[in-house]
């Protein structure tokens, strides 16, 4: 078994059908598009509405020229952690590593190890899906009852940087609309995985958090 160690994680509660996020864009300059970078986290009711889709996406603000170039960190572990009771500690979690042009997935699965530390849970069930290669259509695979993708899409997140700016200075009291989209173009690594409510348990009211761990 491999052990990791959280380098940087996000966090966001799902009640009900809500569709709640948590976005982070713009960070120092030794994590802005590193390979460990969680830019946004989504969670939210599948198109079934038998599942919960959740998405987490890395790499943020990547130029089409950079986006062909960039790829998922063998050495970095994505973990999706679920909390059902409540007491913010993660019952179940979701990982996903690439390998080979590969996103392989494990769980959802009680973990080894809870906290800042993880054990890549290889006895839990085990799903794949080939990483979608940029400028191609997206790749995604049924397995298990659960849905996967990974691989680059337009980054989903509007913000109107010039006009936040010329607000926060006093030159302005509200936003245009339409504004103009200060990330048009720009690009994330995403990885999707949409899981039978089934599987997940829980009263109704989950806890949910992203991070990005590197092999120790």
């Amino acid at each position: 078994m491999k052990r990791v160690t959280t380098i940087l994680g996000i966090s966001i509660v799902l009640v009900g059908s809500f569709f709640l996020i948590a976005a982070d864009h713009i960070d120092a300059p030794a994590i802005q598009g590193a390979t460990t970078d969680i830019t946004d986290f989504y969670a939210f009711q599948g198109e079934d509405t038998n599942t919960i889709a959740f998405v987490v996406n890395t790499q943020g603000l990547l130029s089409p020229t950079a986006t062909s170039n960039t790829s998922f960190d063998e050495n970095t572990l994505i973990e999706i952690n679920i909390d059902t009771s409540g007491d913010n500690v993660e019952d179940l979690v979701i990982q996903a590593i690439p390998r080979d042009g590969k996103m392989y997935f494990f769980g959802p699965i009680a973990p080894s190890a809870t906290g800042l530390n993880s054990v890549i849970e290889t006895s839990a069930t085990t799903s794949s899906v080939d990483i979608t290669a940029y400028g191609s259509n997206a790749i995604t695979a049924t397995e298990n009852g659960m849905k996967f993708f990974a691989g680059p899409r337009d980054d989903p997140f509007f913000m109107d940087f010039a006009r936040y700016g010329e607000i926060i200075t006093g030159n302005a009291t509200a936003f245009n609309d339409p504004g103009t989209d200060t990330f048009a173009g720009s690009n994330v690594l995403s990885i999707v995985v949409e899981v039978p409510k089934s599987q997940i348990g829980g009263s109704g009211t989950i806890n949910v958090w992203a991070e990005a761990k590197g092999k120790q």
